[in-house]
């Protein structure tokens, strides 16, 4: 056995170790923030994403870019998860948060090519990371929901550099009074919120309805359009006769018999219909079907009817009208139903819709957005929405941060004495830190057009003087005051992208193998080689993972 080679893993398996494995993770990383690092800021450009089925989305939202690049590498798809992560817990701040933890891996590649230990810089990161959210904690401003004008700062600056930046001021506006009629002891829940596109008149023309819009049509024509002061029903049930749950068969031998059946089945529907009437229902919406002849049963007693609600347009409607949602209809009461000042059919942008509104203490609305195309009304709607979610995080913290670069520039001042009183070699890796931060003023000011160390040199000189509410005015180059500027964002949006951008730098740092059970895309092995067999697999550093970057090519080649 002494010279025989012992085979641990299958031949299919590729292994990627050392040196070789932390560069690959670090390109794979980098190459994930630089794909989104051009859309940072109020003058950053836009992404044309192609699908394989020829679908076309063009945005510059982070986490709708890096979802649509199907990025296939399982380092860079750590960095995904940074945005995936920002999106889900605070709706915006994605590309941020992504350019910040390519910055960290950049810095630290330069730290290990000095012979720093991974751990020595996850150390010095993760302090660094703490001491930077103390800073911004206390140099946060409060915010209530009494603070209608900055909220509505906060609403437009998520819009700026966005499709709906050219009408952020009324969209802002809208996002504001829509939070606050849903708002209940400080929290808004953004479900309650529902936005309505509409392809068609300028995004200036969206309105935000007191209310329920349900793209639905009354079930019969000759039910009344509209009814004022309306009792809504919510029922999730039909307006049917019951099928039995078993197969059955009728023998009818006499004419009167199938009469007398259909008869039978008719009282069981005016039934269902004098019980709706009689609870004082002046609309009906049903989740389920609605038989013919209790349409017009409906009709005749002037009840307004939908059926096939679905189910959290029915919920929805439940909140804004203060309805009980109904399981059997034998069972409605008038305790059950809701109230609203009007609900009528109309012509919303070219299709008939049901409009739900005028209804007090709404606790569900609908926001209709308008737009030229379809594509301008979808870049829309994702402003809006993380637009919204900020408020909603705004109103839930109660505390907001100034933007244009302002927080970064003066954390990497303050983390720079810091690293003062740490020792070791994390003092190098506390610098590096406070280097990676001040990536996002450097690229505001190139996306800008502008000279980016000129940029950060005024930055830095105005926050030694001590104004630290000083930032990147993107157009100019001028640092300003971005509270005078009415530039701000809140400050989980800030403090949740320096934790998530640390924790996947530190983890694909502390990664020095990888092996991979087969063949990954764009990886290649030439065994006939001899002298690749002591190296990394053909393709350079990390070739057996494609070069560290060829696991990326399925979802970025041809789109980038």
């Amino acid at each position: 056995m002494g010279n025989q080679p012992m085979v641990v893993m299958s031949e299919e398996s590729q292994r990627t170790s050392g040196d070789d494995a932390q560069s690959m993770n670090i390109t794979a990383g980098k190459a994930v923030a630089e794909a989104a690092r051009t859309t940072l800021g109020p003058k950053g450009m836009d992404k044309m994403l192609v699908g394989s089925t020829g679908g076309v989305v063009v945005t510059n939202d982070g986490v709708t870019i890096l979802k649509e690049m199907e990025i296939e590498h399982p380092a860079a798809n750590m960095i995904v998860e940074v945005a995936e992560t920002q999106e889900e817990e605070v709706s915006d701040g994605t590309t941020s948060a992504v350019v910040i933890g390519g910055e960290l891996l950049d810095q630290a590649e330069g730290l290990l090519d000095q012979d720093v230990h991974a751990t020595s810089v996850e150390q010095g990161y993760r302090q660094a990371a703490e001491k930077a959210k103390q800073i911004v904690e206390e140099m946060a401003i409060d915010v209530d929901a009494d603070d209608t004008e900055i909220l509505q700062q906060i609403a437009a600056t998520a819009m700026t550099g966005k499709g709906a930046e050219g009408a952020k001021d009324r969209l802002a506006e809208l996002i504001v009074s829509a939070a606050s009629s849903v708002a209940a002891d400080g929290r808004v829940e953004t479900d309650n919120i529902k936005v309505e596109k509409v392809v068609g008149g300028a995004t200036e023309d969206s309105e935000l309805i007191e209310g329920v819009v349900v793209d639905k049509e009354r079930v019969n024509e000759n039910m009344p359009y509209f009814a004022e002061e309306a009792n809504v029903a919510v029922l999730d049930d039909a307006l049917e006769v019951k099928e039995t749950e078993v197969d059955t068969e009728v023998n009818v031998t006499d004419p009167d018999q199938l009469q007398q059946f259909l008869d039978q089945e008719e009282e069981q529907l005016r039934e269902m219909v004098d019980t709706v009437a009689d609870a004082g229902a002046d609309v009906v919406f049903a989740q389920d079907g609605i038989d013919d002849m209790a349409q017009q049963f409906l009709a005749d007693e002037g009840i307004i009817a939908v059926r096939r609600t679905k189910s959290s347009d029915a919920e929805q409607i439940a909140r804004a009208t203060g309805a009980r949602i109904v399981g059997n209809v034998t069972d409605i009461t008038v305790d059950d139903l809701g109230s609203a000042g009007s609900v009528s059919q109309q012509d919303v942008a070219g299709s008939q819709q049901i409009v739900v509104e005028d209804v007090e203490d709404a606790k569900s609305v609908t926001l209709l957005l308008r737009g030229g195309t379809e594509h301008v009304v979808d870049e829309v709607e994702r402003a809006v929405e993380d637009s919204l979610g900020v408020v909603s995080v705004t109103l839930d913290e109660g505390k907001a941060l100034p933007g244009g670069g302002a927080p970064e520039t003066y954390l990497a001042l303050e983390l720079r004495d810091y690293a003062d009183s740490v020792g070791g070699r994390e003092q190098l890796a506390v610098e590096a830190f406070a280097d990676a931060l001040e990536i996002i003023p450097r690229t505001l000011a190139e996306n800008g057009g502008l000279d980016p160390i000129d940029s950060l040199v005024e930055l830095r000189s105005q926050h030694d003087a001590g104004n630290t509410v000083a930032g990147l005015n993107a157009y100019t180059g001028d640092a300003i005051n971005m509270d005078t500027e009415g530039v701000y964002e809140p400050l989980r949006v800030k403090t949740q992208a320096i934790e998530s951008a640390t924790e996947a730098a530190v983890m694909l740092l502390r990664i020095d193998d990888v092996i991979a059970a087969g063949d990954l895309k764009g990886g290649q092995v030439d065994s006939d080689d001899d002298d690749d067999a002591g190296g990394p697999p053909a393709g350079g550093p990390g070739g057996g993972m494609g070069g560290g970057m060829g696991g990326m090519g399925g979802g970025m080649g041809g789109m980038m």
